[in-house]
């Protein structure tokens, strides 16, 4: 018998797969942010005055068969198509969520 899982929950006490408890964080303010209407972009974020500033950005145009998961994991996936585009400033409000990824992602 094989169970597969990322985590348990024993006596209300969480326990994570020792793998993915040390998976180190991403460092740096990079993420990806999946704004309203189904644009995604990642970029360094700076925010402020209720606004988002993407610098150093890239456009999630498209992808194939690897969903988004697989994006996040491998932007350079052929099956992964980003573009390079111009510094972005998106209202706060837009955002949906982002996900921090590591400094270089995307570039």
């Amino acid at each position: 018998m094989t169970i597969v899982t990322d985590k348990i929950v024993i006596n209300n006490i969480e326990y994570v797969r020792a793998d993915l408890a040390a998976q180190p964080k991403p460092s740096g303010n990079r993420a990806v942010v999946v704004v309203d209407r189904g644009w995604i972009f990642a970029g360094d974020i700076d925010r402020k005055h209720g606004r988002i500033y993407l610098s150093r950005v890239v456009w999630v145009f498209s992808w194939e068969s690897i969903g988004f998961n697989g994006v996040i994991a491998d932007p350079k996936d052929k099956k992964a198509n980003l573009k390079s585009i111009a510094d972005l400033d998106l209202p706060e409000a837009s955002e949906i969520f982002c996900v921090p990824v590591d400094a270089d992602w995307g570039l």
